[in-house]
């Protein structure tokens, strides 16, 4: 009956038309609606080929009935498009518009198809088109804030429809004659009031229930709200809550607009217990419009079960909606968010508005770091950190916290668009982001994440950029830099680099400095310039042998050594990793040793220097096992079978080959993948590529 129609991930691709309860009224809408389809259109009339997807617009105030009218419409005619139903909101519950670049990555993650994050809204939206090319499909666009939304996700062929949904016209958009709602005709309102308050008070007095539906101007909305409160109320009449309309009507309190909604629901609202009122104006606050018993516990400072409770009486008097969710959870209709902010900022001090959402984003942190913990149950810290937490915070399996992470996701990322929206960057703020990534990554792997996290990262760098704080902005372009890195789109993530490396300079900050100038060695290295990534890696190594990082200093000798080894540098690369070996053997670490001087057998070999190579291998063998690193005994193994080959001694080298053989089917049992393996990692038994 309210017009929003949200899913956990804000866009639905299926086969088969979403169920939905009998539909009421809207017969001539319809009717227009599904003629509309066969309407020719002016490409038509003048003879030319539709070279777009017909759209159709059914636009009305919030909580008309115009989100119910799309899913009827595209239930009835979903049949005719047998590549499914996509669906995506294009506002938030406040207003705010959903960027075009997330709405064109959520379709096309709802078709299977990769969306690189970082990509530009522009080739979003051509891949969006080019996958909906050879498809019969069909679009309902919900909440549009304008056409330019629309337009840009529309597919380039007529066998596709849109259904847009709109508060009104969408002047831009070829074509399109909007179907505007207004109120139910009297009989379809009266049976959608008789659903809430049952069928015995309606038929005993039903010139009230007309007279009722008058008052309520037939808005579907307020129709549900003065139902909800007759099925709270069960010895009331429905002429008595006529009179109470009639009466507020004469005395002039009608609400924040005087439209039949407001003033239905302030007379509900009025109605409700102290506590139940507070939570319910507070819920303004909820990112995204999408609460949980957790979001509302932080914001009304009560019990999770309270709250839940308080939720599921608002539910029952049609204030709020229950999201078809495994997990509890509400969303605040859009046409009643604007009346719930300005009840918010006329009863709720400034200090408590924002100290309610300050409790709301510390709550998050908290589940957020619970939801990482259970992950990193090997670790008696993080089992420490769990044990600590309040039963209601922690989560029962890995399982169920990753299902919370998905559900929540969308709140989430606009929890974090919330705490940075006035433009500071404090403490909560850092946290809320932090521990996101950290979830993320720990649930969903940083590559599966990155298009949300380099939303993240991208807002921080806004903000920083904004308020001039240049060590968050360092941050932020380094973060941004290796997901561009990690997408391939390495000349982006160079000029990332260097910009952090300019943040970092300003900002005095040694440790950004430093992993700025390896990152920008790294995009040479990626690019083919080796010199440059020598000289670039060269420059990270002063800056930590200034500070006596003895580990970071070795591990930096080591990609010196393997950029002068690319660039057929031999004596270069032996006298880095010997560096490097010497580093890691002062610090006592076994396994990077091992590993250094399976390098340095390897250099050799290029060199030309197979006796040095078999002795060198040799060592490192004894190291390997030192480390119980059984994959890497087990590569020298064949690299040495290598090296005696072309020494000429057949023999021993079968017997090493038969010793890796040996260690390898005991590592790794028969179908599992190799491991992946660091920039520094032995490649036992490929050449360096010569350039």
């Amino acid at each position: 009956m309210t017009d929003q129609a949200v899913d956990p991930d804000g866009v639905e691709v299926s086969a088969q038309p979403v169920a939905m309860g009998r539909f009421l009224g809207r017969t001539r809408e319809l009717k227009e609606l599904r003629a509309d389809i066969e309407r020719a259109g002016l490409d038509t009339l003048s003879g030319r080929k539709a070279p777009r997807a017909r759209v159709l617009l059914i636009a009305g105030r919030p909580g008309s009935g115009r989100t119910r009218l799309a899913e009827e419409l595209v239930r009835r005619v979903a049949g005719r498009y047998p590549d499914g139903v996509l669906r995506a909101r294009l506002s938030e519950p406040g207003g705010t518009p959903v960027p075009v670049e997330q709405v064109a990555r959520d379709l096309l993650a709802a078709l299977d198809l990769p969306a690189p994050a970082g990509a530009a809204e522009d080739d979003l939206t051509a891949a969006l088109r080019t996958a909906l090319a050879g498809r019969r499909t069909l679009l309902l666009l919900d909440d549009a804030a304008g056409a330019e939304q629309v337009d840009a996700l529309l597919p380039d062929t007529p066998d596709c429809l849109a259904v847009a949904v709109s508060g009104g016209p969408l002047t831009g958009i070829a074509d399109v004659r909007p179907c505007t709602l207004g109120g139910l005709d009297t009989k379809s309102a009266v049976e959608l009031l008789t659903r809430h308050t049952g069928a015995v008070r309606v038929t005993v007095d039903p010139r009230s229930a007309e007279s009722l539906v008058e008052a309520c101007q037939g808005h579907p909305t307020a129709l549900v709200l003065a139902g909800g409160w007759l099925a709270a109320r069960p010895q009331a009449a429905v002429s008595d809550l006529t009179k109470r309309l009639h009466a507020e009507f004469a005395d002039g309190a009608d609400g924040a607009d005087g439209t039949p909604l407001s003033r239905v629901f302030r007379l509900v609202y009025d109605q409700l217990p102290g506590p139940a009122a507070r939570m319910l104006r507070l819920l303004s606050l909820a990112p995204a419009g999408l609460a949980d018993p957790h979001t509302a516990s932080a914001l009304a400072g009560c019990s999770v079960d309270a709250a839940r409770a308080t939720l599921d009486d608002l539910v029952a008097l049609g204030l709020l909606r229950a999201v078809d969710s495994p997990l509890p959870q509400y969303e605040v209709p859009g046409c009643l968010h604007p009346l719930l902010c300005a009840l918010a900022e006329s009863q709720e001090r400034p200090a408590e508005l924002q100290l309610a959402r300050a409790r709301m984003l510390e709550r998050t942190v908290r589940l957020l770091q619970s939801c990482r913990a259970i992950t990193e149950t090997d670790s008696p810290q993080a089992r420490e950190k769990l044990s600590g937490m309040p039963r209601a915070l922690r989560f029962p399996n890995p399982r169920a916290a990753a299902d919370w992470l998905r559900i929540r996701r969308p709140a989430l990322l606009a929890s974090v668009r919330l705490a940075v929206a006035d433009g500071e960057l404090d403490t909560l703020a850092r946290r809320l982001m932090s521990q996101l990534v950290r979830a993320l990554a720990a649930h969903v792997g940083t590559q599966a994440a990155a298009p949300d996290l380099y939303g993240v990262h991208r807002l921080v760098l806004d903000v920083a950029e904004r308020r001039g704080l240049p060590r968050e902005k360092a941050a932020a372009l380094l973060n941004l830099g290796d997901l561009d890195a990690q997408t391939g789109r390495t000349r982006e993530a160079l000029a990332r680099y260097r910009a952090a490396l300019d943040a970092g300079r300003e900002a005095n900050d040694p440790y950004a400095t430093g992993r700025a100038m390896e990152s920008v060695g790294g995009a040479h290295q990626e690019l083919g310039d080796h010199d440059r990534a020598a000289d670039w890696f060269g420059r990270a190594l002063a800056e930590r042998l200034a500070r006596g990082e003895i580990p970071e200093a070795a591990r930096l000798y080591g990609r010196i050594a393997t950029a002068h080894t690319y660039a057929g540098r031999y004596g270069e690369a032996l006298r880095n990793w010997r560096a490097a070996l010497a580093g890691y053997r002062r610090v006592g670490d076994v396994a990077a040793s091992a590993r250094a001087l399976s390098e340095i057998a390897r250099v050799q070999e290029y060199a030309g220097r197979p006796e040095e190579s078999l002795r060198t291998c040799q060592e490192a063998v004894e190291w390997a096992r030192r480390a119980e690193d059984a994959r890497l005994q087990a590569a020298l193994q064949l690299r040495l079978a290598d090296t005696l080959d072309r020494l000429g001694d057949p023999a021993s080298a079968r017997l090493h080959r038969a010793s890796a053989e040996r260690m390898l089917g005991e590592e790794t049992p028969k179908g599992d993948a190799e491991p992946e393996q660091d920039a520094n990692a032995c490649e036992i038994r490929s050449t360096p590529s010569e350039d």
